[in-house]
Parts: structure tokens; C-alpha cells; sequence
């Protein structure tokens, strides 16, 4: 019988995964999943979904390899009706606070909720009880989640990019914007993104990360690709202004389950650090075989992603 890295299209993109991967994650830790890096001076932090203790924790690294003890910054919370569980969040830091945005899970839908710290993201503390972005049209079915938020500057804006649709596995993924992170309008145009024709996204598309992209302007996507519900690898997507047109990379799909591998199933939700100083792009991932995820990496030498090296 075909695993999942057998039926999934080989990568083509000029990344090469770190020969030493997983960089975190073992049976004692249980499943890590749905990361989400950032810099901050002279180390990296990454933010993880962390299935055992259905919580959102981070982790510091120096390199981007090698990640120290895990540390938990926000718990569920059960009597809230809405979160059972927790995971798939992102950050956006200020000077004097850092905002959160997360899923919430329960009786079978996932919704987003904000939270922040002013603690160096020691903790985080719920800003609303409520979510602030629920599942409302036929097209999000049961659950939005994999938000990933964008402060533009110029415009005072948050930029939400969001996964909807099936709760085990989203769908397309949608936009919205906010002047303050906890009310948020829709795109008209939503789903702003959809699956493919391409075997490396035919099924459905859902987690990404949207960084700008200073080569050519307009903004890169960084994409879960489905080439079924269990079998799903890292596809990329450039648009001139983060809603529309999106045009996908002829280079995809960038990463791909390996064969015999500790992500031979399937390689999820990317997260992308564009490193200027050294010429490259840095992803990480969550590989999984069978029911064990833990985290991967892999770099891109060279900053033109239109490039294939």
C-alpha cells in the first residue's frame, strides 16, 4: 500500500529540509504542530500547538535548530463553551504589548479568538471572552482557524489571512481586516483562496503564513497543499496586493513528505522568516507519520523564491 509521501509530487523549489530534522518534538513531548516563528533580539521564539496539553506554548532557539524547554502561555479553558482546545495561533508585537490570535475548539467547531501580553510574553490574558471571528457562510462550514495577522502600518490596519471549512481539515482559506484586532470585516471576496488543479493542491488548501515580498512587490503565501485529506505537503503563492490574483509558484510544491521518514505522511503549516543577513529563507514545518507530528526545518539559499535553485 502507497504512504502518503508516494502519491505526494516531489519538491522543487530549491529547499532543502535540515538533515538532522525533527529540530523539536519526541514521543515524551508528544505532538507539536502549527508553529509559528518570529525574531526577537539574538534568538528566534516559536509559538506551537501543543496536542497533550491542548495549549498554545513557545520555545527560544538561537539558531533556528536547537530549541530549549517549552514554555506554556495560554491554557484552555473549558467553561468558556468555546475552548476545549487550543491551538494554531499567531503573534503580532508592539513596543508595549504583544497580540495573540488563536483557535478555539469545541463540539466539533473552531473559532478565533485575541489575547495579549505585556509581560514579554511570559503569559497572555484573553482579551475577549467571546471569539472574535466565527464560521458564518456556507463557504467556512463548521470552523475558522489558522489565523495569520499582518499589521499594516500605513493603513492602521490588521491583516487577518484565515483557514475555514471542515474542522479535522479546512478548506480555502479567507481574508478579513480590523482597526483593532478584535472586530473584524470579511472580504467580499472570500474565499480569496482556493484549491488547485495541481495533485499538490487538488484536494484543498488551508494554514498559511503572507509576508511581503521586497524582490518584486506584492506579497508571497506560504500554503498547506492537499493532495487528500491525509496526505499534504508545503506549496507557496504570490499576489500583487494579498487578496487577489494569487498566482502559484511554478516551483511547487517547496516541500514534500519523504518517504520512510519522520514526515512521511504528510508536512503541514509552514512559517517563514525571510533572513536578510544571510541570503535565505528559513521554514519550518510540522511532519507527521501516523499520529506523531513533531517539527521540521528547511531553507531556501537565495531570496528570489521565483528562482528554482
Amino acid at each position: 500500500m502507497e504512504n502518503g509521501a508516494a502519491k505526494y509530487p516531489r519538491p522543487r523549489g530549491g529547499w532543502v529540509k535540515y538533515s538532522g530534522n525533527p529540530v523539536f518534538g519526541n514521543p515524551e513531548i508528544g505532538t507539536c504542530f502549527d508553529v509559528h516563528v518570529h525574531r526577537i533580539p539574538g534568538k528566534y521564539r516559536m509559538y506551537f500547538s501543543w496536542r497533550p496539553k491542548s495549549s498554545i506554548a513557545w520555545i527560544e532557539s538561537e539558531d533556528g535548530i536547537h530549541w530549549g524547554e517549552p514554555h506554556i502561555v495560554l491554557e484552555k479553558d473549558p467553561s468558556s463553551g468555546w475552548e476545549d482546545v487550543l491551538n494554531r495561533n499567531c503573534v503580532v508585537r508592539f513596543p508595549d504589548r504583544t497580540l495573540m490570535w488563536y483557535t478555539g475548539q469545541a463540539r466539533g467547531f473552531s473559532r478565533i479568538g485575541c489575547a495579549v501580553s505585556t509581560d514579554g510574553e511570559r503569559s497572555f490574558s484573553r482579551l475577549s471572552a467571546l471569539p472574535v471571528l466565527i464560521p458564518e457562510f456556507p463557504w467556512e462550514k463548521e470552523s475558522v482557524m489558522n489565523p495569520f495577522v499582518l499589521f499594516d502600518e500605513k493603513k492602521r490596519l490588521f491583516r487577518m489571512w484565515y483557514a475555514a471549512g471542515e474542522t479535522f481539515e479546512p478548506n480555502a482559506i479567507g481574508y478579513a481586516e480590523s482597526s483593532d484586532g478584535l472586530h473584524w470585516q470579511k472580504s467580499p471576496l472570500n474565499p480569496v483562496f482556493v484549491h488547485g488543479k495541481a495533485l499538490q493542491d487538488q484536494a484543498r488548501v488551508g494554514g498559511c503564513e503572507v509576508l511581503p515580498d521586497p524582490e518584486h512587490g506584492g506579497f508571497y503565501m506560504f500554503y498547506i497543499g492537499y493532495y487528500d485529506i491525509d496526505t499534504a505537503g508545503i506549496c507557496a503563492a504570490h499576489s500583487p496586493d494579498g487578496i487577489t490574483q494569487w498566482t502559484r509558484l511554478e516551483n511547487n510544491p517547496i516541500v514534500s513528505p519523504d518517504p520512510g521518514k519522520w514526515d512521511s505522511d504528510a508536512c503541514y503549516k509552514p512559517t517563514v522568516i525571510r533572513d536578510e543577513e544571510n541570503k535565505c529563507w528559513k521554514l519550518w514545518y510540522n511532519g507527521r507519520t501516523g499520529g506523531n507530528e513533531y517539527i521540521g526545518m528547511a531553507v531556501h539559499e537565495g531570496l528570489d523564491l521565483f528562482r528554482e535553485n
